[in-house]
């Protein structure tokens, strides 16, 4: 039963009278939050650790239990801050901790945990601290391991890094000792509970209208499509946009390091890799995964992102009749997304020429989608360029679309501009037409840059 804390006595009690008079109430409700906690994980230390069927009945008994502590506690509290205490608590043991009430803000996109002490978020593509924090760097560590146990990876030790994922999918990166010098680190890409449309894209400025219906018949004319952009563009989010519009009646297969795309389609597969298990053994990697899907019949392979040997074998794909692929790269500009390619070919251990990859990549690829996060925070697509072909050791590309950064800020900075036509008809225009494919009228005529 919970009756004296005497550290908290000495903090609440000391001999500065000053300094005890401008202890807040919060610091005292936190003070509350923390022991309570202690006391419930030495108490049903062994029930926390439950599958989520039974998590009802856990919260239950811990609300239950919450209560009889509380009616006992000497710290004077409001009940809006006993139903807080209750709230922070249950949070702690059976949510996500500190977290738990970002990860359920819409309004956030990514959740940073430097250290137990240090959060920040991410809102509208700008980061800033909050004041929550851990208990302690067990209580952290013990919400990493809740995290990761339930895609059924560990972190340790010996195994100080991993990618994994939320039920939402939304993309989860931890590290800890030894590599984490200032303690775990915890870093989480939400995704939004119910995924992105066409449409919320053109609302949020990403695209323009003519661009998405432009990009709808590359995919139903199954042209091989490479997104690239920097760390937390949207690259995953546009892939999983774009893979909406492949027909329903296509046997879709999707291959990712962590499982985050969603597609709706009935016929789709989903393949995820595997990390070595405790012994170094076991790794299933995207290469191998991109293999065995060669072999299961696919109409369209979506490749989550190529950052590996796979790039070869993604390349062979697209060049033996899996087209209408599908993919994201990171890099700086679609010139850069083709270097990356031909880097991760090399990757592979092959001693292929140079001009033997670059032959292939040309061949295999057709559209090149480039996104970018602008410094007013939102995330445009800036380029969308054909792949023409080669010329002498050289990809030929021409921008087919290009963001028209001279149209300027508004007064509270936000960026006027939006892709516009260059005046390019692509080569493969004429093959979307061939079957019954048809562009809007005037989607190409070039729109004239703003006077700089």
């Amino acid at each position: 039963m919970l009756r004296e804390r005497p550290s908290n006595e000495r903090n609440f009690g000391s001999a500065d009278e000053v300094a005890a008079a401008t202890i807040s109430a919060s610091r005292s409700k936190d003070a509350v939050v923390r022991h309570l906690h202690h006391l419930l994980i030495e108490e049903m230390g062994a029930e926390i650790g439950v599958e989520s069927g039974v998590e009802d009945a856990l919260r239950e008994k811990i609300e239950h239990r919450l209560i009889e502590l509380l009616a006992n506690e000497t710290t004077p509290l409001s009940a809006a801050e006993r139903r807080e205490v209750m709230t922070d608590v249950i949070d702690n043991i059976i949510g996500y901790g500190p977290i738990q009430a970002f990860l359920e803000d819409p309004d956030i996109t990514e959740v940073m945990v430097n250290n137990a002490s240090t959060i920040y978020v991410e809102r509208r593509g700008k980061i800033y601290p909050v004041d929550r924090k851990f208990i302690d760097e067990a209580h952290l560590l013990r919400i990493i391991d809740k995290i990761v146990a339930q895609v059924g990876r560990r972190v340790d030790e010996s195994s100080p890094m991993v990618d994994a994922r939320l039920p939402d999918g939304s993309r989860v990166n931890a590290v800890v000792h030894p590599l984490a010098i200032n303690g775990p680190m915890l870093t989480i890409r939400k995704f939004s509970r119910e995924p992105f449309t066409v449409d919320d894209l053109i609302n949020f400025g990403t695209l323009t209208s003519p661009t998405a219906g432009f990009l709808k018949g590359c995919v139903a004319g199954k042209l091989n499509i490479l997104i690239s952009g920097g760390t937390g563009t949207g690259k995953t989010t546009l892939l999983n946009v774009i893979s909406s519009f492949v027909p329903n009646d296509e046997r879709i297969v999707t291959i990712e390091d962590a499982a985050e795309l969603r597609l709706h389609q009935d016929h789709v597969l989903r393949l995820e890799s595997r990390p070595p298990n405790i012994e170094g053994r076991g790794q299933v990697t995207i290469r191998e995964l991109v293999r065995n899907s060669l072999r299961m019949r696919p109409d369209r392979i979506v490749v989550g992102e190529v950052r590996d040997a796979e790039a070869l074998d993604m390349l062979q794909a697209m060049n033996t009749g899996h087209e209408g692929s599908l993919s994201t790269v990171h890099a700086n500009s679609p010139r850069d997304a083709l270097a990356r390619i031909e880097t991760m070919v090399l990757m592979s251990g092959l001693d292929l020429p140079m001009r033997a990859i670059r032959e292939q990549t040309a061949s295999a690829l057709h559209l090149l989608i480039h996104l970018s996060r602008l410094p007013d925070g939102s995330r445009r697509v800036t380029q969308i360029s054909e792949v023409e072909g080669m010329e002498g050791d050289t990809i030929v590309m021409q921008d087919i679309f290009r963001f028209d950064y001279s149209m300027g800020v508004d007064v509270d900075g936000c960026y006027l501009g939006h892709l516009k036509a260059t005046g390019i008809r692509p080569k493969f225009a004429e093959q979307l037409d061939y079957i019954g494919i048809e562009m809007e009228p005037g989607l190409f005529a070039p729109e004239p840059m703003a006077k700089g």
